[in-house]
C-alpha cells in the first residue's frame, strides 16, 4: 500500500538569487593528528558543486582529510562564482571570511570569479594561490611551491587555449542519493548578459567511454539517479566529430545495468534535435522533466540577449515535447528587467510564462555583470522597477506550479528518497521532480536514502 506524502516547495523562484553555499561532505575515516586536512567552500552551481567533490577526491588520494569548513584545516579551498556582480561580491566576502577564520592555512581560490579576476582574488591579502576553471589536477603541487616559496601564487591559464575536457578524479565520496555526473565544458553562445563563456572557454566534451565508465561506477556504487551537468550540455559531442552528440550518449547510459533514473539537466531550446527529443521519448529511464531557459517572454528582448530563438518557436518545442511525454514537467529561468525591458515586454513576458505551463520556474532580477555588452546597455531598468517585475513574475511562478502539482494530488507517485530531515521526515524527488516530503507520522523506520517508495499526494504546500 502507497504511503501518504505531502508536497513542498519545489524550484522555488526565488532560491537561486543568492548564491547557495555548498560544502563536501567530510570524512573522518582515519585518525586526524595523522593526516593533513583541507576544507572546501563551494559558491554557484551543481557544476562547481560536482567540481570541488572532485578536488576533495584528489586531495583525498594525496591522504589528507576533508574536514567541516568550520573545522582547523591545513589547507582551505574557495570555489568561486562569477555569474552575476553579486556572485563576485559573495565570493570576496567568503574568501576574507575563511582568511579570517583560518589565519595559518594556505588558501587556495578557485572557480569561475579567480579565472575572470585572478589578479583581484590575488590582490587579497591571506590568499596563497589563484586557478581558474583547468588545471586542477595541478593543485597539490602548485600549494607544495607556495610552501617553499612563501609567496602568492597566480596559477590561472588562458581558458581560451583549453583543448580538451579535464578529468578531474572520479567521485569515491559521492554523498547524494542523485549523482551528479559532468559531462561537458564551456561555451560558446555569448549571449549579451553572461560572463561564463570567458570564465569556461571553448566547448569541450568529455570522451564518451569516460563519462560512460564514471556512470556506470556511480550507478554500482548505489547511486539510483544520475543528473547529467555541463556549462552547455545540449551541445555535448560537437567537438568530437560526427560520431557523437548527447541523444547517443543518452541512449548508451540508459542501457547501463541497475541504473533507474536519468535526469538532463539544463537544456537550451535550440539544442532539442530531433535524435535527442527520440531518445528522450524512448527509454522510461530518463525522468518526464526538462529544463528549458526561456529568460525573456519578449522577441526584441530575446534579440537583445543574443538568444537565438523565438517566442513562437520556444512554444512550438513545449507543444512537440508535450505531444510525445504525457505530463511533462518543464522548469525555466526568467530575468527581470534587462535593459531596454518596456511595461509591453514585462507584460508579454508574463503572458507567455502563463501560456506555457512551466512546473517551476527561477526568476532573477537583471544584475550588470562587468565585461558583458549588456553592462553597458544605456537604458538599465531602474532597481524598484525590476524589484516589481520580479514579484509580478513569482506570482505567476507560484499558480502555475500549484497547477502542475495538483495534476498528481491522490495519485501514486514513485520518490527517490535522498535524505531523512531531523525531523524524521524522508524528502524526495518524483520523476518529474515535485520534491516530496513524507511526514513523520507516515513514514516507516527502514526508509533510507536511495530508496525508492509509492506514496499519494494529498497535500500541496505554498
Amino acid at each position: 500500500m502507497p504511503l501518504k506524502g505531502e508536497q513542498v516547495k519545489v524550484n522555488q523562484a526565488i532560491a537561486n538569487i543568492q548564491n547557495p553555499i555548498f560544502e563536501p561532505r567530510t570524512t573522518n575515516h582515519e585518525p586526524r593528528k595523522n593526516y593533513p586536512t583541507v576544507c572546501f567552500v563551494t559558491l554557484g552551481c551543481k557544476v562547481n558543486q560536482t567540481e570541488s567533490e572532485a578536488v576533495a577526491q584528489l586531495f583525498r588520494e594525496a591522504k589528507y582529510q576533508v574536514v567541516a569548513a568550520s573545522e582547523e584545516a591545513d589547507v582551505v579551498v574557495v570555489n568561486t562564482c562569477t555569474v552575476t556582480n553579486m556572485g563576485d561580491s559573495k565570493s570576496r566576502r567568503v574568501i576574507r571570511r575563511m582568511i579570517r577564520e583560518h589565519p595559518e592555512s594556505v588558501v587556495v581560490v578557485m572557480g569561475c570569479y579567480a579565472q575572470t579576476a585572478p589578479g583581484e582574488v590575488l590582490g587579497i591579502e591571506g590568499v596563497d594561490l589563484v586557478l581558474g576553471t583547468q588545471d586542477r589536477l595541478k593543485m597539490l603541487e602548485w600549494i607544495e611551491r607556495v610552501k617553499a616559496e612563501r609567496k602568492p601564487l597566480n596559477a590561472v591559464q588562458d581558458i581560451w587555449k583549453a583543448e580538451a575536457f579535464e578529468e578531474l578524479p572520479q567521485l569515491n565520496e559521492e554523498h547524494r542519493a542523485r549523482a551528479l555526473l559532468k559531462i561537458q565544458e564551456g561555451c560558446n553562445q555569448f549571449c549579451t548578459y553572461c560572463i561564463i563563456p570567458f570564465a569556461r572557454g571553448p566547448l569541450r566534451s568529455r570522451l564518451p567511454e569516460n563519462a560512460l565508465a564514471e556512470a556506470r561506477r556511480l550507478v554500482e556504487a548505489g547511486h539510483p539517479e544520475i543528473v547529467l551537468t555541463g556549462i552547455h550540455t545540449g551541445y555535448y559531442g560537437q567537438d568530437l566529430g560526427e560520431e557523437w552528440n548527447l541523444a547517443r550518449l543518452v541512449d548508451q547510459l540508459v542501457k547501463i545495468p541497475g541504473l533507474c533514473r536519468l535526469r538532463l539537466s539544463s537544456i537550451e531550446p535550440m539544442e532539442y534535435t530531433p535524435a535527442l527529443i527520440k531518445s528522450i521519448v524512448s527509454s522510461d529511464k530518463v525522468c518526464p522533466h526538462l529544463h528549458m531557459p526561456l529568460q525573456s517572454g519578449s522577441d526584441p528582448i530575446l534579440t537583445r540577449m543574443n538568444r537565438p530563438y523565438t517566442l513562437h518557436g520556444y512554444q512550438a518545442l513545449l507543444g512537440r515535447l508535450r505531444e510525445q511525454i504525457p505530463n511533462l514537467a518543464v522548469t525555466t529561468d526568467i530575468i527581470a528587467g534587462f535593459p531596454g525591458e518596456t511595461e509591453e515586454d514585462h507584460a508579454s513576458s508574463l503572458e507567455f510564462v502563463k501560456s506555457c505551463g512551466f512546473s517551476g520556474i527561477n526568476v532573477f532580477p537583471y544584475s550588470k555583470r562587468k565585461g558583458t555588452p549588456a553592462a553597458d546597455y544605456p537604458d538599465q531598468v531602474p532597481k524598484h522597477v525590476k524589484e516589481q517585475r520580479v514579484k509580478d513574475l513569482l506570482l505567476v511562478a507560484s499558480a502555475s506550479q500549484q497547477e502542475f502539482v495538483r495534476r498528481f494530488i491522490g495519485k501514486p507517485v514513485e520518490v527517490l528518497i535522498e535524505w531523512i530531515d531531523p525531523k524524521g521526515r524522508a524528502i524526495g524527488h518524483t520523476p518529474h521532480y515535485i520534491q516530496v516530503q513524507i511526514p513523520t507520522s507516515e513514514a516507516e523506520e527502514h526508509l533510507t536514502a536511495r530508496q525508492f517508495v509509492t506514496i499519494v499526494l494529498d497535500e500541496v504546500m505554498v
